[in-house]
């Protein structure tokens, strides 16, 4: 008999955790992954993880199973495709009394956390933020338990470095000085602005993981080819004008989505033969209807909020795809817009922009509230053929390249 012993290191484990094809063949590698909640965009990744290591995802809420409370949508939420399929999963108490969970330290209080470490056998414990109460007890438990410790975060630089001073300050001293220097083994990174994010906290490059941002580009890409067989019929279907251009936004009717200045930059003549697609809802819808009411806007529709399932027939349909976020970590749904080979034009405060998008070539960026050149960007995107856009980029953000 043999008995053979595998011994695991950082450049091994690598790609989350990939072991070497012959080792494989062997055993997985154990990994513990802690997230806040089940999220769409998050779950076809997991899947596929679970094929490579041995993996157990513990979350701190069922709020996106169950059906909670969403306050950008200003209604109760549920989420119409599987989150909890092909992987491992638990869900831990939460002592906090929130319904929702919004990135704020006292969403999540799992104190359950430090029994599921003290017991596990993986050495190495990824945790998904850094905001959540929990995240901070998984560092320092983690830590104190002998694991690797490895986050995953999507905070961008340009979010951070537009908050008050004495934040930036206090984040720094705590960060930088503190949790990132002693208790967290590698920093997984979604993009350039969250690599240099990292960096501003003192993070050293060999500590850095590019772990790219991304949705299931697979599955988007074969329902677009088989919806795109059929668009005439999925506009009737969906209650638009056969005979005219769509325009798409999709999210949240909140102020830092600023839906309000693609009505605004909508509303020039150069868009008669357009129609805009607002696939959301939220607190501004009034002061949406409102303005188009005020100054007359023919071809806007606002559809209310659309599930998964369902909102794939807009990107189908759709000839340009437009994200004005105030502020936005990266905007995964500039991804979903590429893998139906629409352009976009996407606000310079996107995360995404730095990354996905090339002037021209697969849309266009513009300065955040700039109305004007909004409008001009979204005239210019229009007007490109939509056959030559290829996937190329956007396959440099996928599962694949992770796992």
């Amino acid at each position: 008999r043999f008995i053979l012993k595998v011994k695991f290191d950082d450049s091994v484990i690598l790609r989350f955790l990939r072991p070497s094809k012959s080792v494989r063949n062997f055993c997985k590698p154990k990994l513990v992954y802690f997230l806040s909640h089940p999220i769409q965009y998050i779950s076809p990744l997991l899947q596929e993880l679970a094929k490579e290591v041995d993996l157990e995802v513990y979350y701190y809420s069922d709020v996106s199973i169950k059906g909670g409370i969403d306050k950008g949508f200003g209604k109760a939420i549920q989420w119409d495709t599987p989150l909890l399929e092909g992987y491992n999963s638990n869900f831990l108490k939460n002592y906090s009394k929130s319904n929702s969970m919004n990135c704020k330290f006292s969403d999540a209080l799992n104190f359950g956390v430090w029994n599921v470490l003290r017991k596990s056998k993986s050495k190495i414990v990824l945790v998904n933020s850094w905001s959540y109460g929990t995240d901070l007890m998984i560092i320092f438990s983690g830590w104190l338990f002998g694991k690797k410790v490895w986050l995953r975060s999507e905070n961008p630089l340009h979010k951070e470095i537009v908050q008050p001073k004495y934040k930036q300050i206090l984040k720094k001293i705590i960060l930088k000085h503190f949790v990132f220097k002693f208790f967290i083994d590698k920093f997984l990174y979604i993009g350039s602005e969250s690599k240099k994010n990292y960096i501003y906290f003192g993070v050293s490059e060999k500590d850095l993981i590019h772990t790219p941002y991304c949705v299931d580009n697979d599955k988007f890409q074969k329902i677009n080819s088989d919806l795109n067989k059929n668009s005439s019929l999925i506009k009737e279907e969906l209650h638009l004008p056969t005979n005219k251009k769509i325009i798409l936004f999709c999210g949240k009717y909140i102020d830092v989505k600023r839906p309000l200045d693609l009505v605004k930059a909508f509303n020039k003549k150069s868009f008669e033969n357009a129609t805009l697609v607002l696939v959301g809802e939220g607190e501004l819808r009034k002061s949406i209807e409102n303005y188009i009411k005020d100054y007359n806007i023919e071809n806007v529709i606002l559809t209310g909020f659309v599930n998964q399932s369902e909102i794939v027939k807009y990107y189908s349909v759709a000839d340009l795809f437009v994200l004005c976020s105030e502020m936005e970590t990266w905007g995964l749904a500039v991804n979903e817009a590429f893998n139906f080979q629409i352009p976009c034009v996407v606000s310079d405060n996107c995360g995404c922009s730095k990354d996905l998008l090339f002037e021209g070539i697969n849309g266009y960026t513009y300065k955040t509230g700039n109305i004007e050149e909004l409008s001009y960007k979204m005239n210019m995107a229009l007007n490109s053929n939509k056959n030559d856009f290829n996937f190329d980029i956007i396959n440099q953000f996928s599962i694949k390249i992770n796992v």
